[in-house]
């Protein structure tokens, strides 16, 4: 068994180097769409999770309330960005889940989260399983700025997977 040592080449090409990562480069994966430039974005957040408790109170004990575990709540995935043309690949499934009164069946999609390195190497990467929108907005229009029309679309989704 070898033993790759910090601060090397090679352990910074496999992300072992131990330092925060910046945030502002990042890759966002929607399903299997093979269009890169559709998947780009301003912002990701929303990734968390919570562990729901419930208390319980023993009989004869006051010093406590024993907080037992019921399961783990996932947060809402926001990606924002310039709003995309009707014919961006996300953006029809969006419109298709959101705009046909479930009418037609939901298809979950995965949705990959990466963070990456200065040589746009994933040195973070989250999974969220089965996710689909539940939210699209159009940022406020304001003729008094001269900045993009943005899109913030929010999916709900099973589970997150921590992949690296």
């Amino acid at each position: 068994m070898s033993v790759v040592a910090p601060g090397t080449a090679i352990a910074q090409a496999l992300g072992l180097v131990d330092y925060p990562p910046s945030a502002f480069y990042f890759a966002v994966n929607v399903g299997m769409l093979a269009t890169p430039f559709d998947t780009s974005f301003q912002e990701v957040s929303g990734l968390s999770q919570t562990m729901e408790t419930e208390d319980l109170v023993e009989g004869g004990e006051n010093r406590f309330v024993h907080k037992l575990p019921k399961g783990v709540r996932q947060g809402n995935l926001s990606l924002k960005r310039g709003v995309a043309t009707i014919t961006s690949p996300l953006m029809v499934w969006c419109k298709v889940v959101m705009e046909n009164g479930l009418t037609l069946g939901i298809t979950p999609l995965p949705v990959l989260v990466h963070l990456l390195n200065e040589s746009g190497l994933p040195i973070r990467s989250w999974c969220l399983n089965n996710a689909y929108p539940v939210r699209w907005e159009i940022e406020a229009f304001n003729s008094t700025k001269n900045e993009v029309a943005i899109e913030q679309i929010d999916f709900a989704y099973q589970y997150c997977m921590r992949l690296l």
